[in-house]
C-alpha cells in the first residue's frame, strides 16, 4: 500500500488550519509556505479536502481555508481517503480460475485466502487510521516542539490568518 505525499501535505495542512481560531482562515499561499511545498501543488490537495468536506475555501479579504467540520469529527482516515481514495488497494481478480490448473466456478464458493488477507489487513489499515482524530494529531505534533517553533507558530498564524468579524 503507498500512501501519496498528498495525504501528508493534507494532514498537515488540516492540523495547521486546526490550530485557527473559529473566526480565522489561512490563504492557500500561506498554508504552502507554512509547510514548504508549491501553492499548485497543495491546491489540487485542498480541492479534494474541500470536495470531502473537511475543509472549506472562502472568499474574500478575510478568505483563505479553515476546516469545516469540528477537530474532533476529522480522522486521519478521513483525510486519506480524500486525497488517495477510498478504493481497495488490493483488488482480486480471481486468478485462481484462471491458467492451465484453474478452479472450476463450482470449485470456488469463498473468498480467496489471499483476497481475505488483504481485506482483513486493509480493514485494520482504515480502523486504525480512523481512531486517529485531528486533535490527537495536532496534540502528538505539538509534544516534538519546542517552546521557542510553538512561539514562533503562534506568531505567524498571527501574521498570516485572515480574521473575519
Amino acid at each position: 500500500m503507498k500512501i501519496g505525499k498528498g495525504v501528508e501535505w493534507a494532514a498537515h495542512s488540516c492540523a495547521l488550519l486546526a490550530l485557527l481560531p473559529a473566526n480565522a482562515a489561512l490563504a492557500l499561499e500561506a498554508l504552502a509556505d507554512f509547510i514548504g511545498v508549491p501553492s499548485p501543488y497543495l491546491a489540487k490537495q485542498m480541492q479534494l479536502l474541500s470536495k470531502a468536506g473537511i475543509v472549506k475555501a472562502k472568499r474574500g479579504v478575510a478568505g483563505g481555508y479553515k476546516l469545516a467540520r469540528l477537530p474532533e469529527t476529522i480522522s486521519l482516515w478521513d483525510i486519506t481517503g480524500a486525497i488517495d481514495g477510498t478504493t481497495p488497494s488490493f483488488r482480486c481478480t480471481e486468478i485462481r480460475q484462471k491458467g492451465s490448473c484453474g478452479a472450476s466456478s463450482d470449485e470456488v464458493l469463498t473468498a480467496c485466502k489471499i483476497a481475505a488477507s488483504f481485506k482483513h489487513a486493509e480493514d485494520k489499515f482504515r480502523q486504525e487510521l480512523n481512531n486517529v482524530k485531528l486533535p490527537e494529531l495536532v496534540a502528538g505534533i505539538a509534544q516534538d516542539v519546542s517552546d521557542q517553533r510553538k512561539s514562533r507558530i503562534k506568531t505567524w498564524i498571527e501574521q498570516n490568518a485572515a480574521f473575519s468579524t
